[in-house]
This record gives structure tokens, C-alpha cells and sequence, in this order.
């Protein structure tokens, strides 16, 4: 049996996309390659803790207002 957590969303597009930034761009700001980013967006990668940190500096605004936690159904 599959044993599995938690689901993490985030609205890191979103908070990008409303500050007219590339994926490219928001890479530079947090110290991360586009890819990272684009996973990221596409919820296929969980980022760090540190990285979390980052985005809530760089966005001006907390973690819970980017990820969402989710308990799995």
C-alpha cells in the first residue's frame, strides 16, 4: 500500500503573474533556475523551507497566503 502526506499548493503563477514577472525573472530574485520555478508552478516540486522564506520576502506578503496544505481525501 501507496502511503502518502499531505498535498502542497502554492500560488506562486499567481502572485508572478500579478507582479508582471517571467518565471525567468522571479529565478533571479530568489537565487533558483526557471525550471525550478516552472515545477514549482506546476506543483511538481515541494520547495524548501528556505526557499518558502524567499518567496514570502520577495512577494511581501506570509508563507500561508503562497502554500496551502492539504490533507489528502
Amino acid at each position: 500500500m501507496l502511503v502518502t502526506g499531505p498535498i502542497v499548493h502554492n500560488r506562486v503563477k499567481d502572485l508572478r503573474g500579478r507582479r508582471g514577472w517571467t518565471q525567468e525573472q522571479l529565478a533571479d530574485a530568489v537565487g533558483v533556475s526557471r525550471q525550478s520555478i516552472n515545477s514549482i508552478e506546476r506543483n511538481r516540486y515541494v520547495p524548501s523551507l528556505q526557499l518558502a522564506l524567499l518567496f514570502a520576502r520577495v512577494f511581501g506578503c506570509s508563507m500561508d497566503e503562497i502554500f496551502l496544505l492539504e490533507e489528502e481525501r
